[in-house]
């Protein structure tokens, strides 16, 4: 009887025909997630498997409930062979010291022919653990204890407890896409349920200095690492957008301001997500929030791409969001009072309902072309690992 973890698959059980892909990407993320760790996974249609040292259990299981694609973890008990003798005398020997007071069995058998059905297997071992357990009694509405009977074609696995794991895809079976990161609350929340859908992130973050300091830098970077806890790690792109946003202050009308330094972050969006092969751009825009992001000004902002733009949290109520990014370990970086560039040139009154024609006029004003190509130019680009030093000197 060998001391094991199991993972029950989230919404990819539902695959048929590539459910080989979404398993396989699963192991190889959890791979790289357990690689200090020493462990041996394996899996089928139905579970997966993780042998390793059981002193490192723990610290596995951390790792497990922030891995996409995991919908429950148990620790549990790998027997020699899926016997009823043998499962029988291995229940006995894990109650013996176990509190129970109320009972239930749930037992399942993926191989069809095995000699007698489920609730045959339950009654049965409900029985022994009647005549093996004093002062307990079953319960099955309410107990105290659920007891899970697995017979597989080989194996049998016996376990209690149960953890909750987050869901979703394994994170690359959808691609990658290239998340617009502020400092800000919403965009790191984006990007977390981005990845919940199986997407790879690359992030891009546009830095303004010396309008924008090196804290607000590092707090991005922070966010950064925050999401490659659950992806392993996160390429961060940081663009010098310092001349653009000067040249638009100086040569746009002020109401536009906003709009328009958009409009530039989407165009370098674009053709940085192009040069790094992301299929689409992912930003924490949410419906009416602020002036930039009323449905007008989106689709005004939005034409200057032809990528597809996801909006994750774009339905989302503020509070919602809020409770998302506590969830996750973003909220607290976020509310660090370091400003970024889409906060410092905030106008008293920006418009909410722009016009393409105005921007397209306002644009004219000035050469930004050659702004762009030098902006993109500028481009650092850090691998941000969930295991990463505090100098984020991993520079690529």
């Amino acid at each position: 009887m060998q001391k094991i973890i199991i993972i029950k698959y989230a919404e990819l059980s539902t695959k048929k025909d590539n459910i080989n892909f979404f398993l396989s990407t699963l192991k190889e993320n959890l791979k790289a997630s357990l690689r200090d760790y020493k462990v041996n996974i394996t899996y089928d249609k139905g579970r997966m498997f993780i042998n390793g040292p059981e002193e490192n259990f723990d610290l596995i299981t951390d790792k497990l409930t922030k891995t996409f694609g995991i919908h429950e973890i148990n620790i549990g008990y790998e027997l020699e062979n899926n016997n009823l003798d043998n499962i029988s005398a291995s229940l006995i020997e894990l109650i013996k010291d176990k509190d129970i007071t109320t009972f239930k069995i749930n037992a399942k058998r993926s191989d069809k022919n095995y000699g007698i059905t489920s609730p045959e297997i339950a009654r049965i071992l409900g029985g022994i653990v009647l005549k093996n357990k004093e002062n307990v009694s079953v319960d099955v509405h309410n107990p105290s204890t659920i007891i899970n009977i697995e017979i597989r074609y080989q194996h049998a696995y016996i376990y209690f407890d149960k953890i909750k794991g987050i869901g979703g895809y394994p994170v690359g079976v959808a691609g990658k896409s290239l998340l617009m990161l502020s400092g800000g609350i919403d965009s790191p929340v984006a990007g977390y349920l981005a990845m919940k859908r199986g997407v790879r992130l690359e992030c891009i973050y546009f830095e303004s200095p010396p309008h924008t300091s090196v804290a607000a830098k590092n707090k991005v970077i922070s966010l950064a690492k925050t999401l490659a806890d659950y992806s392993g790690y996160v390429k961060l792109h940081v663009v010098n957008f310092t001349a653009i946003q000067e040249a638009i202050l100086k040569n746009c009308p002020h109401e536009y301001l906003i709009t328009i330094m958009r409009r530039m972050m989407y165009r370098i969006s674009e053709r940085i997500a192009k040069k790094h092969n992301c299929k689409a751009i992912i930003n924490g825009e949410s419906i009416g929030q602020v002036a930039s992001q009323t449905l007008t000004s989106m689709s005004c902002i939005n034409c200057v791409t032809s990528m597809p733009v996801i909006r994750p949290v774009a339905c989302l109520d503020k509070l919602d969001i809020i409770e998302i990014a506590k969830k996750i370990s973003t909220y607290e970086i976020s509310i660090q009072p370091y400003e970024d560039c889409c906060t410092i040139f905030v106008p008293e009154h920006p418009i909410i309902n722009p016009t393409r024609e105005c921007c397209e006029t306002y644009e004219e004003y000035f050469d930004f072309a050659p702004l762009l190509n030098d902006a993109i130019n500028s481009e650092e680009v850090i691998k941000v690992e969930n295991k990463i030093s505090e100098e984020y000197s991993d520079i690529l």
